[in-house]
């Protein structure tokens, strides 16, 4: 009788844990993490590999409170010396994290746009002249700023196709993301797509203005040469007069 009666009481507490692991859970689920994280502890300390894994995971992604990967990763084999092939395959995912960290690195605070601004998308501004006389020069100079409004129109293309830049990351690098460093990044990444658009805005604005104001001038001076010629032409002695 005793025997029956313990082993019904065994029978009772597993019940009893799938109840607070299904309440973990759900907890989980509406983001109720510091009640989730409680009731998890509990049952990981109680041996549940589940909960074990879920603990593990929720330091990874920082919904314990923060990130800590040591946490993390020391919970991960308490839950695959269990069995668990999710937590097994975490660690595994945690030693990628060691082989690619250079790579994370990179994404996360060292990526700095240099494939967006160099080769065919390197454009730089054309030297134009106060004012030119010459038509040999005055075509030279157009042929130079269609040429650069050419590359620079692509630039522009190939920028706004480019954004957001978190995009350009390699997705088996993405994935080994912590939520901490995968925001991290798209900050950093925000900055350099800004700082890129910017100093590309302010490059065409000063190319434009230099253009305007030399085409100006040149127009100005063509119309006086004009004049003058004319001019000349009307007033000069015809032939027998």
């Amino acid at each position: 009788m005793k025997k029956y009666l313990f082993c019904l009481g065994l029978m009772l507490a597993g019940v009893a844990h799938a109840d607070e692991l299904a309440n973990a859970n759900a907890l989980f689920a509406k983001k109720a993490y510091p009640q989730a994280l409680q009731l998890y502890t509990k049952l990981a300390n109680a041996g549940n590999a589940e909960a074990q894994l879920h603990m593990g995971e929720m330091y990874f992604y920082g919904e314990a409170g923060t990130v800590d990967l040591a946490k993390a990763e020391a919970w991960f084999k308490k839950s695959a010396a269990k069995g668990n092939k999710t937590a097994a395959g975490s660690l595994e995912m945690m030693k990628k994290r060691d082989a690619r960290r250079a790579d994370l690195d990179y994404w996360i605070g060292k990526y700095d746009g240099a494939d967006l601004t160099t080769g065919q998308f390197r454009c730089p501004a054309p030297r134009i002249p106060a004012m030119s006389k010459q038509n040999e020069e005055i075509e030279s100079v157009s042929a130079k700023v269609a040429a650069w409004q050419d590359c620079y129109n692509g630039f522009v293309h190939n920028l706004n196709e480019a954004s957001p830049l978190t995009k350009r990351i390699p997705k088996d690098v993405a994935d080994l993301l912590t939520k901490e460093e995968a925001e991290q990044s798209r900050v950093h990444l925000e900055g350099v797509y800004s700082g890129i658009a910017e100093n590309a805005k302010v490059s065409a604005k000063l190319v434009l203005a230099d253009f305007g104001a030399w085409r100006a001038a040149t127009d100005a001076y063509i119309k006086e040469h004009n004049r003058i010629v004319t001019e000349a032409a009307t007033t000069a002695p015809r032939k027998g007069d």
